[in-house]
């Protein structure tokens, strides 16, 4: 839950970043709340079409994830994979679904988005493949400058990111001990795919939903 001054914050920015996505050719919208932002994600997905998603904190946070299981949507949900090479196949079928559910890393406030992969299959959907593709995310990744926002992919979700992960699963790169980007070419490394997206080519494809909370890394 935000605090007063992080909302009051939001509550003055937000709609002139959601402006100026539009100005990109985003579709964009700015809600006070996460329960705002999940029902309008909701909204934006046809019933009974084919849904999926990439990796995100913000997503679970809100609760969408549940809801699209929950909601008479046909799912392609690559965690469910119970190999790696079933995973990949998932991770493909992605690019032939409807919608594509997702955050980001860090935005501007001129209404440029940033995402750092490991693997790239996110930031490929993202750019090219589902029809739509739904973008929610914090206040709290809203940077003054493009290249604010990619110091704050590189400098601070990568590593935080890097951190949850290790909790699961071996991860070999100086950011998992250290918490610092180390710009490493490690085995393992997160910020394999870096992304900058300044337009969208197809008006309101990418659709971006910001939320005056803070939310995921």
């Amino acid at each position: 839950m935000a605090d007063g001054g992080f909302s009051r914050w939001s509550d003055a920015l937000g709609p002139g970043v959601a402006n100026a996505l539009r100005g990109r050719n985003f579709e964009a919208y700015y809600c006070k709340t996460a329960s705002e932002a999940r029902d309008l994600a909701l909204s934006l997905l046809p019933r009974g079409s084919s849904v999926t998603w990439g990796g995100s904190v913000t997503l679970n946070q809100i609760g969408l994830i549940d809801a699209v299981k929950e909601g008479g949507f046909r799912v392609v949900d690559r965690d469910a994979a119970d190999t790696p090479e079933r995973k990949a196949e998932l991770s493909r079928q992605a690019f032939m679904c409807d919608s594509y559910l997702s955050s980001v890393n860090a935005l501007s406030e001129d209404g440029q988005l940033v995402n750092i992969d490991g693997i790239g299959n996110r930031v490929a959907a993202i750019t090219f493949g589902p029809k739509s593709v739904v973008i929610v995310a914090g206040m709290n990744k809203v940077c003054k400058t493009v290249g604010d926002a990619m110091a704050r992919a590189r400098g601070y979700a990568a590593p935080m990111n890097v951190q949850r992960l290790s909790q699961i699963m071996p991860v070999k790169t100086p950011c998992a001990s250290t918490g610092s980007c180390a710009d490493c070419r490690s085995e393992g490394c997160v910020c394999c795919y870096v992304e900058t997206i300044r337009m969208s080519r197809v008006p309101g494809r990418i659709k971006v939903i910001l939320v005056g909370e803070p939310l995921g890394y």
